[in-house]
């Protein structure tokens, strides 16, 4: 027997079984209270440098692309 097809079978079942089936007020709920728990974490953080100089750059360009419009 092939065992690189017993561990590509195997992995598939995996990432099927890894992926539930959830209706859409459970998909509502769950998210809203994923993002109360990182918003709480996250917010009382400041903002890392490389985070700024990628807005800034971002910011830089929207102002470029305007100018040319």
């Amino acid at each position: 027997m092939d065992q690189r097809i017993c561990d590509g079978e195997r992995e598939a079942a995996l990432e099927n079984a890894c992926q539930p089936n959830l209706p859409d007020d459970t998909r509502y709920r769950l998210g809203t209270a994923l993002r109360s728990i990182y918003e709480e974490t996250c917010d009382t953080q400041p903002i890392p440098d490389s985070q700024i100089d990628l807005l800034l750059r971002l910011r830089h360009k929207e102002r470029d692309r305007r100018r040319m419009d």
